[in-house]
């Protein structure tokens, strides 16, 4: 209970911009073919031009997977726990492959897909192999202790020497390779280590010697290496990591700096045609996978962007060490993955077509049911022939799967145009389509137009307005004209973080476009109808304010009697007795109510005493007046929520009634 001496004073706009975009698209049409694979996981991809068909090692598995050039499955071979690296011998007779959990080196007969011999390398997982100098050489180890190892089955048996990499400086296992261009040459680097770390490896006497080596080459501050491949030629190696966002070459010499090719972001794979030229790989859910490079040139001549096979919002994305041309260039292999794990083989046939660029531009926005023009040009390197057409589509909500609208002229110059009325507004997007020819690339381009909507009427009433407490209240919505949505969603929001904003009605407005709905009001309320839109009217919400008082009651204790007087009725005390104010008021956490006690005198009621007090946890607080007050004093006191002053903003300010007193000897 608090204490008061009586009497005592105390005082009391968002803008649009309407600049044209242009899209662009490079040929990056889905593959010639695929096939889905069954696979646990991949850890190399080679292909063997002789027999026409397609090797894949599945570590989780323990298998290499065997298809031809369809993708269609030729065979299996099993019981190669950890299966990782793959490497063809030069007369594309045997496959050998590092299976690390079997401490050993498998050769697998390539033309029956049969396993042939095995050989152990001791306590050695290989991990990577590389045929060179005469060696079949292997990588293994981890955690500090990855190394390179060697086979020599030149003899009557075969011997394996581990420990070759006597300086040491890889962590796990290195990736392996060598080229017919760098004979008695090994390039070593570490795998998913950032920065990148390679060593070049003279290997002719049939011990490695290192040449050179690099921690972070060309200080590109790359890292989390994925694959790597030695230029035919022998003077470069190209790797693939997460960063840079290109693949990189490096010379063999002294591993610097030689040249990239331009990919896109987290790098994962690499491999180059007899030829030279260039296939590097991306996982790159919104972007494309796979990018082919003439020999030398850093920008694509051909990129893929895979299609999404799952449910996530992005493409399918490309496995790591999951490219392998065919040694002819007629085609180039791909193994890509989705967001179930699900594999695929992506066959993509003639990958060095010319490339083809699409591209298209509109208007930033446009009034729904009025034409627009969009125009676009389609250019290659190569010449296409007289009256090459594209094909444009319109995306919209009324055709959310696209409407064909026939086909537009490219002239000699490259530009096309054509003109239509977009009949909904909203986001609409062209598609220009150029299906590509025997000595093209197929492309597309898009570009989304902003068309606006018509505007929706839609009002509210009661704003405003102060209620009392626990009020029901009906607020009707108002929907104007619109094309096909008559509904509209009603909402209360309360004032309070610890009440959310709560759907009332939603339901169809009437004839007369009217919709209602019963709030129960306890506190101030944001009440708002929302009408989602259409395809031709836009979206709208109109939210309102109404106002709801406490529930706030007093009672005086001590009195001897009642009895109306000056027109009011009043509390009679004895001037020995002091007064207690008993106050019960909607509760809300901290809140606090005015005690105010006013006296009468000159002829008016003066505020002799104003303070605040906290209620209780259940809303309630007692004051006692003390002292020894005059008596045949008018005295009157009340209990009242002062909005913000009270502690908090949920409720307006609500005044409770005068409780009249006076005292008595």
């Amino acid at each position: 209970m608090h204490r008061r001496t009586l009497p005592a004073a105390t005082a009391l706009a968002v803008l649009f911009s309407s600049v044209a975009l242009v899209s662009t698209g490079a040929g990056s049409a889905a593959a010639d073919s695929s096939t889905t694979l069954s696979l646990k996981s991949t850890g190399d991809i080679v292909v063997d031009g002789v027999h026409q068909r397609v090797f894949i090692s599945d570590p989780t598995a323990g298998q290499v997977v065997v298809t031809d050039y369809a993708g269609k499955l030729v065979g299996t071979v099993g019981a190669l726990p950890g299966v990782h690296g793959l490497e063809l011998s030069p007369d594309s007779g045997t496959l050998y492959a590092a299976v690390a959990d079997a401490d050993a080196v498998v050769a697998i007969d390539t033309a029956t897909a049969t396993e042939a011999h095995r050989y152990s390398t001791g306590t050695a997982g290989p991990e990577y192999v590389a045929l060179t100098g005469g060696k079949l050489w292997f990588s293994y180890g981890s955690g500090g202790d990855g190394n390179i190892g060697s086979l020599d089955i030149s003899g009557t048996d075969p011997v394996v020497t581990l420990g070759q990499d006597t300086d040491r400086t890889f962590y796990d296992a290195p990736i392996l390779d060598a080229s017919v261009g760098a004979p008695g040459t090994l390039v070593a680097g570490a795998p998913g280590q950032s920065p990148v770390e390679l060593a070049v490896y003279d290997v002719v006497s049939g011990t490695a010697s290192r040449t050179a080596y690099a921690f972070d080459p060309g200080n590109t501050g790359g890292g989390n290496l994925a694959d790597l491949a030695v230029t035919p030629d022998g003077k470069d190696v190209i790797t693939a990591s997460g960063a840079p966002y290109y693949q990189p070459l490096y010379k063999l010499s002294d591993l610097t700096s030689d040249g990239k090719y331009v990919t896109n972001t987290y790098p994962n794979a690499v491999d180059i045609a007899p030829n030279g030229d260039v296939a590097a790989g991306t996982s790159s859910w919104y972007d494309p996978d796979v990018h082919v490079f003439k020999q030398g040139v850093s920008t694509p001549a051909r990129q893929y962007d895979f299609p999404n096979t799952g449910t996530s919002s992005g493409s399918d994305t490309l496995a790591a060490r999951g490219l392998a041309w065919a040694p002819d260039e007629s085609r180039l292999f791909a193994i890509s993955k989705n967001d179930s794990d699900a594999y695929s083989l992506r066959i993509f046939d003639a990958p060095m077509k010319a490339p083809t660029t699409l591209t298209a531009n509109a208007p930033a926005t446009a009034t729904r049911a009025k034409p627009l023009t969009v125009t676009g040009s389609l250019t290659s390197s190569a010449p296409f022939p007289t009256g090459t057409t594209v094909s444009v589509t319109r995306t919209d909500d009324e055709s959310p799967s696209g409407k064909a609208l026939g086909t537009a002229t490219v002239t000699a110059d490259g530009s096309y145009s054509f003109t239509d009325t977009p009949p909904a507004g909203g986001k609409v997007t062209y598609t220009a389509t150029y299906a590509g020819d025997p000595d093209h690339a197929p492309a597309t381009a898009s570009h989304a137009v902003t068309v606006t909507k018509t505007a929706t009427t839609l009002t509210l009433n009661n704003n405003l307005k102060v209620y009392g407490y626990n009020s029901t209240v009906t607020f009707t919505a108002h929907l104007g004209t619109t094309y096909k949505n008559r509904t509209v969603e009603i909402w209360a929001d309360p004032y309070g973080s610890d009440k959310p904003n709560a759907l009332v009605k939603k339901g169809t407005v009437d004839a007369g476009g009217n919709l209602t709905a019963s709030v129960r009001l306890t506190r101030d309320t944001k009440i708002s109808a929302k009408f989602t839109g259409d395809t031709r009217y836009a979206a709208k919400t109109t939210t309102n304010t109404v106002y709801t008082k406490v529930a706030v009651s007093t009672s005086l204790s001590g009195s001897y009697k009642t009895a109306t007087a000056w027109n009011a009725k009043y509390y009679y005390f004895r001037q020995t007795k002091d007064p207690i104010l008993n106050t019960t008021m909607t509760m809300y956490p901290g809140r606090k109510y005015q005690f105010q006690i006013q006296q009468y005198y000159s002829g008016a009621w003066h505020t002799t005493a104003s303070e605040y007090f906290a209620l209780d946890r259940y809303g309630k607080d007692s004051v006692q007046l003390d002292d020894t007050p005059p008596t045949g004093v008018r005295f009157r006191i009340r209990s009242s929520y002062i909005d913000t002053t009270s502690g908090d903003n949920v409720n307006a300010t609500t005044y409770g009634g005068w409780k009249y007193f006076t005292f008595t000897k």
